[in-house]
């Protein structure tokens, strides 16, 4: 879609692919029941009937058989399993949802007094932006799955809520249902005393940064894992430096936030970059998210530069197409560039290139439109899939041909493309922010769940916590 671009790392507009996530999959109907006493019912079937499998498939439907609405977020459901080993951990996923997955939330919990049915269940849960449902409505159709983490086959023919012989919805009571705490539908196994979910063991351990510094020269910053750039180099202007007293702390909100400056007077001495990374390359899988204000406008200045913001992932290349190398982006260019005209986002999950002669291989969504202000950005990476989120949305997923190999660093960066977009040398400079980073390991947590673990961060008053192990 452009020439190729000079510099180190080059972007998600040149991909070789643009694959988008798979097409929905088509619902299917409820079979007729009456109303339970309750204010809810729930309905059943299996995706995945054989007494072992894969994955499970419970697919289920939430109905307010009540007379008052109910507010979904309210509602916790639960399915009910044997574990398929002492130290077996699971992954839950949702495969299609008619009011979308990313309302929906799966954890995993263990029974405080098992029985020989049960000693586990998944907690489906909703975000708000899942909605309400009327007296007589359902929530429609959600195929769930989960699976063993190591892709193990697992039975379910002696799971207490699975029936490998409903394939089609009906009311199911093996399957539970609260509102607000309360259980209000199905028959728990004995013994289901357990206050809530609890996170499966493996994994979990988290990085979480608040930025609560003072400036670039805090020794809390290096202290903490970080690199702010100063070495010269791609991407971007030739000539550029990467300024790291461009790189500074304030309060906004009640929060600290941090912002970098990226500045131009249309030449490449006097174009400044601005990138902050952790010293470290030691994550992997799991979810990392942060949240990022960009911006369509410099705060002073002419407007038109083609700049990029960025929050990504990504190792070292060691050798032209090396297949061991990773990136992903989270990638915003308010003026364009690499041959789009106008603000463009991009997410971009890459398995290799060749800088010279150019050769990518990578895989990219995109959303042409202002992305102007805060988001909310969350990726996750499993053994199966990356997930691209944009303020609880997914906006992309990606393949397993992208997935890493090899342990990455976490990185923030605003850069000039090129000085073609705007020729002036009157002096200009454009703001990207970031409020906080989090990083858990091994685990796909939802945007809600995100949301959450950074509430509690903070509600606790802490501004930095790091147990991701060294690789």
């Amino acid at each position: 879609m452009s020439t190729r671009p000079t510099g180190r790392r080059t972007r998600a507009a040149l991909a070789l692919t643009a694959l988008l996530g798979s097409a929905a999959l088509a619902g299917l109907p409820a079979t007729t029941a009456a109303a339970a006493d309750g204010p809810l019912t729930v309905q059943y079937r299996t995706g995945s009937g054989g007494a072992t499998a894969d994955q499970s498939e419970p697919w289920l439907k939430v109905r307010n058989t009540g007379a008052g609405t109910v507010q979904l977020s309210q509602v916790k459901i639960r399915y009910y399993f044997k574990a398929d080993a002492p130290d077996a951990t699971y992954r839950f996923a949702c495969s299609w949802a008619v009011r979308g997955c990313s309302a929906i939330t799966g954890t995993f919990g263990t029974l405080a007094h098992p029985t020989a049915t049960a000693d586990r269940y998944l907690e489906i849960g909703f975000t708000p932006s899942a909605g309400s449902l009327a007296p007589g409505a359902d929530s429609g159709d959600m195929q769930l799955r989960f699976h063993r983490t190591n892709w193990q086959t697992l039975a379910q023919s002696d799971d207490y809520s699975f029936n490998g012989a409903q394939t089609s919805y009906a009311d199911w009571n093996k399957v539970t249902a609260r509102l607000a705490g309360a259980t209000v539908w199905g028959t728990a196994p004995e013994g289901d005393d357990s206050p809530g979910p609890t996170d499966p063991p493996g994994g979990g351990q988290a990085l979480f940064d608040d930025f609560d510094y003072t400036s670039h020269t805090d020794p809390a910053i290096s202290a903490h894992g970080w690199s702010v750039r100063a070495n010269s180099g791609g991407p971007g202007v030739p000539g550029a430096t990467w300024d790291p007293s461009k790189v500074t702390f304030s309060a906004s909100g009640g929060n600290s936030v941090m912002n970098l400056e990226t500045s131009t007077a249309g030449t490449g001495a006097s174009t400044t970059h601005t990138e902050i990374l952790t010293k470290s390359m030691k994550f992997r899988n799991g979810t990392y998210a942060a949240r990022v204000r960009f911006s369509d406008t410099p705060k002073y200045g002419p407007d038109g530069d083609r700049i990029v913001q960025a929050f990504f992932t990504i190792n070292d290349l060691k050798a032209p197409m090396a297949d061991d190398y990773a990136e992903y982006d989270f990638e915003y260019l308010p003026n364009g560039g690499w041959g789009e005209p106008a603000n463009i986002l991009y997410t971009t999950s890459w398995e290799t290139f060749n800088p010279d002669p150019w050769q990518a291989v990578n895989q990219h969504s995109e959303s042409r439109q202002s992305f102007a202000g805060w988001h909310d950005l969350v990726v996750t990476i499993d053994d199966s899939a990356i997930t691209y989120y944009i303020d609880g949305q997914r906006f992309g997923t990606h393949g397993a041909a992208y997935l890493p190999e090899r342990p990455m660093s976490i990185n923030f960066n605003q850069w000039l493309i090129d000085l073609q977009g705007q020729t002036s040398t009157a002096p200009r400079a454009y703001d990207q922010q970031v409020d906080y980073v989090l990083h858990v390991k091994d685990q796909v947590l939802t945007p809600a769940q995100v949301s959450a673990k950074i509430n509690a961060y903070r509600a606790a008053g802490t501004s930095f916590v790091d147990e991701v192990p060294a690789p």
